[in-house]
């Protein structure tokens, strides 16, 4: 630390004032050719960056010590990216290739849990995966109590639970968790431990808080032009699905156990579109659907999302979607909340087979005739019970 006031006085104001130079310059982002250039768009482009201002200092400044980690819980109904998955509860933290952890808790009932560590890589979130543990794969007592064990060394033969051996270049431990009954399915309850230290952090040091302010904001552009330009890889064909390999040799940390079939959607404010397919028996399956941005739409106050325990099939076992800004008094309604554009995905998560769902663009004065003879129906008091269970369901896994 530097002693002498005008030292430590000159570094801090330094890099507070490069801070929020590079934080206003970070709003250029949004008027580039890149991005749509409609109001809903633009605007909603300025929210993400104000939201996720608080993620970045926590990722790069509050929580980036892998001697002394917290799970970090990365997105709610206020703060997404990334093509945030409704029905998730996110956690991660910083972890290392030196370092000895041990993350345990209860393991919670959630439909899905991936517990995945990450090396550091050429995304935002990371890169190469080194190894990935299931529900299935995780070791419990009878009353749901695990720990895992993360460290360099290789696991114990006298060990019996369950171990990650983590690699020189290890950077991060991430948890999903899918929840498909959103009122009775229980969250996660857990903490990580590192082992291998038991001395406190120690104080702010007025260097390394300049550094970390840079490589939050640093992170935040990042972060935001590198959705812009995946995105605009499925805008290039709009209203068909792609996986993210289909499209580029992408080695970014999609969600193990069946990768997302993604398409880019896009509709003029006269027209709706009919998304069908036939869902493969599977442990788990989704359809989340949002912006340009790739943040999802408002889970909380609309029909945004559907999955293997809410969405209703028809009787051929055929799950029809719309997309509309008006209800369209179908029970699977991905209400579009406005917007000119966005992605919707799938994702298949231990099936038997991966179908690719079809889009089909129609005039909204023509849905009707568009859709299925005798396509189920919903009245109004079934679509208010809906949006019921949405929001209780979304405060009873975030406690709000």
């Amino acid at each position: 630390m530097a002693d002498h006031p005008a030292e430590y006085n000159h570094t801090l104001k330094a890099g507070w004032d490069r801070f929020c130079e590079e934080l206003k310059s970070a709003g250029e982002l949004l008027f580039t050719d890149a991005v749509p250039d409609d109001e809903i768009t633009r605007t909603t482009g300025m929210r993400l960056l104000s939201r996720n201002i608080a993620l970045a200092l926590q990722f790069e400044s509050e929580n980036n010590d892998p001697r002394h980690p917290e799970l970090l819980h990365y997105f709610d109904p206020l703060r997404k990216q990334g093509g945030d998955n409704p029905d998730a509860l996110y956690l991660g933290a910083p972890v290392n290739g030196v370092e000895t952890y041990r993350l345990h808790g209860i393991l919670g009932s959630a439909r899905f849990i991936a517990i995945t560590v990450l090396e550091e890589g050429e995304t935002p979130w990371g890169g190469k995966v080194i190894a990935s543990l299931f529900r299935d794969d995780i070791a419990t007592d009878s009353e749901g109590f695990f720990e895992l064990h993360l460290s360099p060394e290789p696991k114990p033969e006298d060990f019996q639970g369950n171990w990650i051996q983590t690699t020189h270049r290890t950077y991060r431990l991430t948890i999903r968790q899918f929840f498909a009954d959103w009122l009775n399915e229980e969250p996660m309850q857990a903490v990580i431990d590192c082992l291998s230290v038991s001395a406190p952090p120690e104080p702010p040091k007025s260097e390394l808080q300049s550094e970390r302010l840079q490589k939050a904001i640093q992170w935040l552009r990042w972060s935001v032009s590198y959705w812009v330009e995946q995105i605009n890889k499925w805008r290039a064909q709009p209203n068909a699905f792609f996986a993210y390999n289909e499209l580029d040799n992408n080695t970014i940390d999609a969600t193990p156990g069946g990768l997302p079939l993604i398409a880019n959607w896009r509709l003029a404010s006269d027209e709706v579109a009919i998304v069908r397919v036939t869902p493969p028996q599977a442990q788990y399956w989704a359809v989340e659907f949002g912006n340009f941005w790739w943040e999802s739409m408002d889970y909380r106050y609309r029909l945004c999302s559907t999955n293997c325990h809410h969405a209703v099939l028809e009787s051929s076992g055929e799950l029809i979607l719309v997309i509309a800004d008006q209800d369209p008094g179908v029970p699977n309604w991905l209400d579009r909340s406005a917007y000119r554009e966005g992605y919707i995905t799938f994702r298949w998560v231990g099936a038997d087979s991966y179908p690719r769902p079809t889009l089909e663009v129609v005039k909204q004065n023509a849905l009707q005739r568009a859709l299925p003879k005798g396509c189920k129906t919903v009245n109004a008091e079934m679509r208010a019970q809906q949006l019921r269970e949405r929001r209780l369901g979304v405060i009873r896994r975030f406690g709000y």
